[in-house]
């Protein structure tokens, strides 16, 4: 029976039609009994269609076994419990409904409608991944065609590195690119020679390591935002820069040769601070003897000619004194700075030797009245040795006064 026939409300068999009333509950039920029927292969108990009973009872009634009933409801239990899981602390999860994005929840224990109708991708937003360029799971296990890159000055280096980043939008992460990871190492490798192309080769492998990976770090990070990749850059690791392994014994030798000139630089720079002072030293000492010997021949310069000037005006008072004690106090002068005397006599031609260093020297050793064993054994010597000298002036001595003696009779 059609449910859109216009006597579906009617009684059949010639009775009474329910004009414009709601179709009879009666008759549906008994439909939907004798579809049950067929399909479970039951039949009604009375062998045909039995009329409703006038108050509106129903004779052969089918009901759905207990087994049958309990199992469709322990199945709708379980598809509607299907819809529960729990977000744990670190992960976030982006619900899709019929494939679309719908929400992204925190953790937590959560609830969406259950499959086909909602499905549920958990993106663990803590989890540190990384990326390698250049080698895989070994330094040594080199991938030349990403780790050789031209520097600005012309040369070439092997240079390998990792990534490490985070998810920040799982939404971008899961959506917004096909393969997020593989956008992180071409971004990567593409920042790095970037950087490098615009650096010199030393500046690549020795002092400029930090640098270049904070600048890679930089770049690879505002090329990711830009595809709205969903990814922050953690950290960027350089594990080895050095140039290829055909001209690695040349550059050695480049470097050694560096390092010995600079070796040679420090030692010329530790002997210039070291004799450098030192004639700066000498240098200014010589300047400030210099110019105390100037100023003291000045002042005796100019002490003589105040001195001379004086000694003149006295001349024009007394000539005849004051040569006298010119002569005497040049005499002065000059026997002051000698031990040793000449007496001449005019009239016998004998020469009169007086050796006053020796006599002054007996002299201060006999008033000391303490000697050392040590000096009388030199000065013993010293006699022995000028024993023959001073007989000799002893005689001489005594013939000069005879001498003296007879011109004096």
């Amino acid at each position: 029976m059609a449910w859109n026939d216009p006597q579906w409300g009617n009684q059949g068999g010639g009775g009474k039609k329910n004009a414009g009333g709601p179709p009879d509950l009666d008759e549906l039920w008994k439909n939907v009994n004798r579809r049950l029927n067929e399909i479970f292969g039951k039949k009604s108990g009375g062998g045909g269609d039995e009329p409703p009973r006038a108050g509106g009872g129903f004779q052969g009634e089918f009901k759905i076994p207990g087994g049958a009933g309990l199992l469709i409801g322990l199945a709708v239990a379980v598809w509607l419990a299907s819809g529960f899981y729990i977000i744990d602390a670190g992960e976030r999860g982006v619900v899709l409904r019929f494939g679309k994005f719908a929400e992204t929840t925190m953790p937590g224990p959560r609830w969406h409608l259950p499959y086909p109708v909602e499905t549920v991708e958990v993106v663990n937003v803590e989890q540190v991944r990384t990326v390698e360029v250049g080698y895989k799971n070994n330094v040594k296990s080199k991938v030349l065609s990403e780790a050789l890159m031209l520097t600005d000055d012309e040369n070439i280096v092997d240079l390998q590195f990792s990534v490490q980043y985070l998810l920040k939008d799982p939404e971008d992460y899961l959506f917004a690119n096909r393969h997020p990871d593989e956008a992180v190492k071409h971004a990567a490798e593409t920042a790095m020679r970037e950087i490098v192309g615009k650096s010199k080769m030393d500046y690549v492998l020795y002092e400029g390591r930090a640098d270049i990976a904070a600048r890679a770090t930089k770049l690879m990070q505002d090329i990711l935002d830009r595809y709205k990749t969903g990814i922050q850059i953690s950290k960027l690791n350089m594990q080895n820069a050095q140039p290829p392994e055909q001209v690695q014994a040349a550059f050695d030798d480049a470097v050694k040769a560096g390092q010995d000139r600079e070796r040679f630089k420090n030692e010329g720079q530790s002997y210039a601070n070291d004799v450098i002072p030192k004639a700066r030293g000498v240098a200014s000492r010589l300047l400030e003897e210099a110019q105390g010997y100037k100023e003291r021949v000045v002042a005796q310069s100019e002490g003589e000619a105040s001195r001379f000037k004086q000694v003149l005006v006295e001349y024009a008072k007394s000539p005849q004194v004051t040569r006298e004690r010119l002569y005497q106090d040049t005499m002065q002068q000059v026997l002051s700075n000698t031990t040793k005397v000449m007496v001449d006599d005019k009239q016998g031609g004998n020469l009169l030797y007086l050796p006053l260093d020796k006599l002054m020297n007996m002299t201060q050793s006999a008033s000391s009245g303490q000697t050392n064993p040590q000096q009388v054994e030199q000065s013993a010597q010293r006699q022995d040795s000028t024993t023959p000298t001073r007989n000799e002036d002893l005689f001489r001595s005594r013939d000069a006064f005879r001498a003296r003696d007879r011109e004096v009779r």
